[in-house]
This record gives C-alpha cells, sequence and structure tokens, in this order.
C-alpha cells in the first residue's frame, strides 16, 4: 500500500509562521522593548538552530542589539562605535564572503552585486583598517543595512505580504521553511 511520498520537511527553529512573524515585526518595531523580547527569541533559535542559523537573521538581531543598546544611553560613544562597527563589518564580510569562491573579487564589486551601497563597504574599510568613523556615521550605516536585510531578505519571507491572512497556516509555514535557507545561494 504505497502512498504518495511525503515531501522533505526542513527542520526550523521557530515554532510556525506566527512566531516568525512576530519576531519579524517585534525586530523592526522601533519600540527597544519589543525590539528586545525579539532579540531573546532570536537568542533561542540560536542556541536550537546553531550554525544553521540565517545569517540574515543573525545580522538583523546584532544590529537591532546595537540600536538598543544605543537608545538605553549605557554605553558612551566611543563603545557605540565599536559595537556598531563590528555588527558593519560582520555584515559584509559575511554577505560577501559566499560570493568570494576561489577567485578573490574587490568588496565593492561584490556590494554593487547584491545591491549593497558601496558607502557601506567603504564604511566597513574605515572600520577595519583607518580612524573610527562619528557615530552618526555608523548609525546610517545601520539603519541602511536594516533596510536592505527587511527588503532582501525578511520581506521574501514573508512573500511581501504583511496582511495576507486567507493562506493556509500551513502553506505559510512550509514556505517560511522553504526559504530558511536563504542565507546561503539566494544572495548570490
Amino acid at each position: 500500500c504505497r502512498g504518495r511520498p511525503k515531501p522533505l520537511r526542513t527542520v526550523v527553529a521557530w515554532r510556525g509562521r506566527a512566531e516568525w512573524d512576530q519576531v519579524m515585526v517585534g525586530l523592526y518595531c522601533g519600540d527597544s522593548r519589543l525590539q528586545q523580547d525579539a532579540l531573546d527569541r532570536v537568542s533561542a533559535w540560536k542556541s536550537r538552530y546553531g550554525p544553521k542559523m540565517p545569517l540574515a537573521v543573525d545580522c538583523t538581531a546584532e544590529l537591532i542589539r546595537c540600536k538598543v543598546l544605543d537608545s538605553s544611553g549605557r554605553l558612551k560613544s566611543h563603545e557605540l562605535i565599536l559595537s556598531y562597527g563590528l555588527a558593519l563589518v560582520r555584515f559584509v564580510n559575511l554577505i560577501t564572503e559566499r560570493k568570494q569562491k576561489m577567485v578573490s573579487i574587490p568588496l565593492r564589486q561584490l556590494a554593487r552585486e547584491v545591491d549593497i551601497p558601496v558607502w557601506v563597504v567603504d564604511l566597513r574599510h574605515e572600520l577595519t583598517h583607518g580612524k573610527l568613523p562619528r557615530l552618526a556615521l555608523c548609525r546610517k550605516g545601520c539603519d541602511v543595512v536594516l533596510d536592505w536585510l527587511r527588503k532582501m531578505y525578511w520581506s521574501r519571507q514573508l512573500g511581501n505580504n504583511l496582511c495576507e491572512e486567507d493562506e493556509d497556516e500551513e502553506e505559510e509555514q512550509e514556505e517560511v521553511e522553504a526559504n530558511a535557507d536563504l542565507d546561503d545561494d539566494a544572495w548570490e
């Protein structure tokens, strides 16, 4: 009695589509308390998912963590620059390293290929090799990168529609699971 084989399912760290959506909204809401709740949830995902955590989720969380620390007023300007700087350097390095392959390609060219503003790569260069930039520039870089992540990753996970409620919950979860690997190949 052979039936149709069930499609393979991808195991993910989040409970379902609703949790995924809640975290995405929490990260981008601008309310530091809700952002901290979303960051706590991402930390739980990371403990379950380990190195399989999508790079975009990890980078988003690091950048939002910087914004939460910034709004808390607990860090000095220099400490904030270092915090933002590390998150921005990590973002550029992680996003572009998959495209490097065996041939060394300039970061500016890779950034253009994935629609990251070249000035963000220049900011990364200054953070890594030059004099530390002003805090205002780091904040602007963070905002630009978070916007890029929302457009290039988070919105694609949602099918570019936050309000569509008539879809079947199971289909939505399968869609999120199917796109869980976006950090690897889709950014290429």
